[in-house]
């Protein structure tokens, strides 16, 4: 048997091992009984892998692995998203650096510079995901804009198109000025920003009453130019009896009437509110309700069209200051207040979007919500955590037909046709270049491209087969699960679930769960501006892929956003270090040193049953047992955090800790009988430990089970660990035995007790101490059974058990559910020294409390400190309160 070597090398071990495993062909899809179907998120196509794209990774690696395991049906679905805005944008850049107009070269060489730089920069991502250890299968990489996805896209378009669904229309839409598009209201950003309320006089065409004017409060005084009315709300009756006149509008001379709506807010400024239809929602759906003109002010960059005299020409900001300045130099500007506010910005560019009346093509969404909102509500998917359910039935209950239509150049352009002799208008499957109708040449075809959204909802059955073979979806769809962010519930996975239905007549998955957001260590979120954003290809290179997967699976919690223990190198902007992942490849080293010191004992080893011999044994292996049932329920639950932090736990604590301690004096002083059977026991529990570590740590795992011998739980006969059995609960149930763990964790409860007062104390390890036990005499007689073994673990010298036992002279208490452990310490401590040194630190305990109590207190200091200064300081509370505690129970100790 080849030894392990004595330290373990990710970055050697980890891509060796992903060559094994692709060269074998593990990763492509495998059958078995039942399907476990998953399609990874597209990620951009010229995108890098971030902290997101990390956490979704490893969810659905460790599914995928563990189900594979399990011998069912597994395929994990590559595929990446062409990424409309975000391809057009960086290749526009880098044309512009090259001093070439995307305008000048043309819609097709722009395409092919497109397709050039995918090409190039595209496959950056995937084999990033790759060197993380994903198993998907890279043989089979799908992409939103190949021949046959685009296929299906076009079908679908079509397919709404002829069944009433896609129509177009003139509507406000979200625009971007800079990437001249329209977004959608889901992928705009709202930031805070500091702004003002302008208070601008409008003159009343006829006074009333005296009243000459009325004056309105705006936020965004450059659109006045475009307003058509004054509304006022119908709950405001001093404002009744302006109601049906009009006011001048300044600057253009246009007149506009006065009227009552129930979107004004009374409340807001003064409670008149200019309404500009053509550039801004409500303003729009008022003047629908009151048929007033719509004026576009804005041309597609946000400069002021032609007709507006010295304000022609002039940008959002220019113009804003212009119109502020010419109303305060006509008497008309009232006062300004200052304002704090949210704007929309481009999530893709961060400009400010501009509410901006365009023509564009929707879809007509009623038709599709309502089925899609039953499969929610019956329970044909459910979402993981159960709370993100209402999120998604409140936003189906909102939802608003959806404009499908982007003014880009790349991306699927959309597949209507028109005449230019008849007026022939429709949605073909083939490019026409012939009028059908009166045979005109004529024909052009609509120059916009679909939302990437659009494209993207045919995830779940487009890449497989879908439209033209559909043969391949069987017993692949519905899908297992989608794991995505909870970004994107309305933008991606309602929309995916509306389609699939539509065309598929199935639900695209059964399970939708929804992962933590990852946020920077001061709670903020990660960005390359801030400067904050953590790499995951540096923590891969610093501490290994299994270090980073094992760190992010034990994030999750009930809560959603989790901080990443990151520190940054602001310069830089390079990882210093982060400690939560050097723990976790503590626990890689940890794996390996146990695992390497079974393997180094295992000299005349053969294959057998494991038995359990002695108390410890039958402790373990009923353990085992029931973390395999556990593990496994948490895996089919999608408690991924619960499982990653349980199967630490129990092998760091109680395989390691104790078992192979307990272990070592069979292994090194047994009889031959006893040395083997011992042998057996550790290698069944560390092949059974491996298995279940290895879907979140698969590098390290497999590493150490291709150096261990066959063992109980099967014949070893699998080339590699991840195609390997996974431990089956009822095949273990076997070794269930609650009395043995009851009586033996009592006894480790006296040694551990024993163990914490000499560390506490800084003993010896070799000093023997005497201690008393206080306990129900069934407690009593379980730990008498175990004398031999309490004293020579615990190193204890007198052992006293009973009910009746009390607290010798000298010693301390350690209270531990029904046990009450006295450990004597006699001479080996100056009990008044100590006495006196724990008063010292519990005087400068209860000065530091009162010192942080009383700036938490202070509410100038809540109100204005940073909440990461506050946690801190909430932290800081707590930990001095249990060490106040702690220290009152010590110091009764001496006395």
């Amino acid at each position: 048997m080849e030894e392990m070597p004595k330290n373990y090398d990710p970055q050697t071990a980890e891509p060796e091992l992903i060559k094994s495993w692709i060269d074998a062909g593990c990763y492509q899809r495998s059958k078995g009984v039942g399907d476990c179907t998953v399609v990874i998120p597209p990620p951009n196509v010229t995108g890098i892998l971030h902290m997101g794209h990390a956490m979704d990774d490893t969810i659905q690696d460790t599914f995928i692995r563990y189900n594979r395991m399990r011998g069912r049906s597994t395929r994990w679905i590559l595929g990446t998203d062409h990424a409309g805005i975000a391809t057009q944008t960086k290749v526009d850049k880098k044309l512009k650096s090259e001093g070439i107009s995307r305008l000048e070269m043309g819609r097709e060489k722009f395409l092919d510079a497109c397709w050039d730089w995918t090409h190039e920069y595209g496959g950056t991502i995937v084999s990033q995901i790759k060197r993380m250890g994903c198993s998907i299968d890279f043989d089979d990489e799908k992409f939103t804009m190949s021949p046959e996805f685009s296929r299906a896209v076009r079908k679908v378009f079509c397919d709404w198109y002829h069944d009433g669904l896609i129509y177009r229309g003139k509507r406000i839409v979200n625009w971007c000025p800079s990437c001249r598009t329209a977004i959608s209201d889901d992928e705009a950003e709202y930031k805070d920003e500091h702004g003002h309320l302008w208070f601008l006089r409008y003159p009343l065409t006829e006074p009333v009453d005296d009243i000459e004017y009325v004056t309105v409060a705006t936020t965004r005084p450059e659109t006045m130019l475009g307003d058509t009315g004054i509304a006022v709300s119908p709950q405001d009756p001093e404002k009744q009896k302006l109601v049906g006149k009009t006011v001048m509008l300044p600057i253009v001379d246009r007149e506009i009437p006065i009227f009552s709506d129930w979107h004004v807010d009374p409340k807001f400024g003064t409670g008149f509110v200019k309404v500009t239809p053509a550039h801004d929602p409500n303003d729009y759906a008022m003047g629908q309700t009151h048929d007033l003109p719509q004026i576009n002010i804005f041309d597609e960059t946000a400069h002021v069209v032609d007709g507006y005299g010295e304000f022609s020409g002039m940008d959002r900001d220019e113009c804003r200051e212009a119109v502020v300045k010419w109303f305060d130099e006509h008497g008309l500007l009232d006062h300004i207040e200052d304002l704090e506010h949210s704007v929309m910005h481009c999530y893709r560019c961060d400009t400010a979007l501009e509410p901006w009346l365009s023509e564009q093509w929707f879809v007509a969404v009623d038709k599709l919500k309502e089925r899609a909102t039953e499969v929610v509500k019956d329970g044909e998917i459910k979402f993981h955590p159960e709370r993100w359910t209402q999120t998604y039935l409140t936003w189906m209950d909102n939802l608003k037909d959806w404009c499908i239509s982007r003014q880009l150049w790349w991306g699927h352009r959309i597949p209507v046709f028109y005449c230019e002799d008849c007026g022939w208008e429709d949605a073909l499957m083939e490019d026409a270049d012939v009028c059908p109708k009166c045979g005109g040449r004529h024909v052009h075809q609509d120059p916009d491209v679909l939302d990437t959204w659009f494209s993207s909802q045919l995830w779940t059955f487009a890449t497989q087969g879908w439209p033209d073979h559909p043969e391949q979806m069987e017993g692949h769809h519905p899908t297992k699960v989608l794991v995505t962010a909870r970004d994107i519930i309305a933008l991606w996975v309602a929309r995916m679930i509306m389609s699939s239905l539509y065309f598929t007549d199935e639900i695209p998955f059964h399970d939708v769960y929804i992962y933590a957001t990852i946020l920077a260590k001061d709670g903020s979120r990660m960005s390359k501006s801030k400067g904050n954003g953590v790499n995951p290809m540096d923590l891969m290179a610093k501490y290994g892929a299994d270090a980073m997967r094992f760190n992010l699976l034990t994030l999750i919690t009930n809560n959603q956003d989790v901080k990443f223990d990151a520190n940054i190198n602001k310069k830089t902007k390079e990882l210093i270090d982060s400690p939560r992942t050097e723990q976790a490849r503590s626990f890689v080293t940890k794996i390996w040193n146990a695992s390497r010191f079974v393997q180094m004992n295992l000299a005349g080893y053969v294959p057998g049953a494991p038995k359990a011999e002695t108390p410890e044994d039958a402790w373990m292996l009923s353990r085992l047992a029931k973390v395999v049932a556990e593990s496994t329920r948490q895996l089919e639950c999608y408690e991924f955090g619960d499982y990653a932090r349980n199967i630490q736990s129990f092998f760091w604590n109680e395989v390691c800790d104790w078992y192979i301690e307990l272990c070592k004096g069979r292994l090194l002083d047994g009889t031959p009988e006893e040395k083997l059977q011992v042998q057996r026991n550790l290698v069944f529990v560390l092949d059974a430990s491996m298995r279940l570590l290895h879907p979140v740590m698969p590098f390290v795992t497999e590493s150490v089970w291709d150096k261990l011998p066959a063992s109980g739980l099967d014949d070893h006969s699998a080339k590699f660990l991840m195609v390997a059995k996974w431990p089956e609960p009822d095949e273990f149930a076997q070794f269930v035995n609650d009395r043995a763990e009851h009586d033996f964790d009592l006894a480790k409860r006296v040694v551990s007790a024993v163990r914490s007062t000499r560390a506490r104390y800084r003993l010896s390890p070799k000093a023997e101490l005497d201690v008393a036990v206080r306990s129900s005499a069934e407690d009593a007689a379980v730990l008498e059974a175990q004398r031999g073994f309490i004293c020579s673990v615990g190193r204890v010298d007198q052992l006293a058990l009973g009910h009746e036992q009390q607290k010798p002279e000298g010693s301390v208490t350690v209270a531990d559910g029904t046990l009450e452990i006295f450990v004597a310490l006699g001479g080996l401590v100056d009990l008044a020294a100590e006495a006196k040194r724990l008063k010292k630190e519990l005087e400068k305990a209860e000065k530091d409390l009162s010192s942080v109590s009383r700036t938490l207190s202070n509410e100038g200091f809540v109100a204005k400190a940073a909440p990461a200064v506050i946690e801190k300081k909430r932290a800081q509370q707590a930990e001095l309160t249990t060490t106040i505690e702690q220290l009152k129970g010590q110091i009764a100790d001496f006395e």
